[in-house]
């Protein structure tokens, strides 16, 4: 399961399926180096995406 405290590399790496969400959102993290130091609520409060819809999503993506 996926949570707003965990850092966006680490969730791309476990969770490879979750890359088309991040895309959708127009989150380029599998291409930043800033993904191994920021946390998703973090990332998504610099974006302004509702960190609740975005984890909803990546969880939904991640356990198919």
């Amino acid at each position: 399961m996926i949570t707003k405290d965990m850092i966006i590399g680490d969730i791309i790496r476990s969770f490879p399926a979750t890359i088309p969400v991040f895309a959708k959102y127009k989150l380029d993290c599998y291409e930043c180096q800033i993904a191994d130091l920021e946390t998703l609520e973090h990332g998504a409060g610099v974006h302004k995406i509702s960190v609740d819809d975005l984890l909803a999503e990546l969880n939904r993506n991640a356990a198919s």
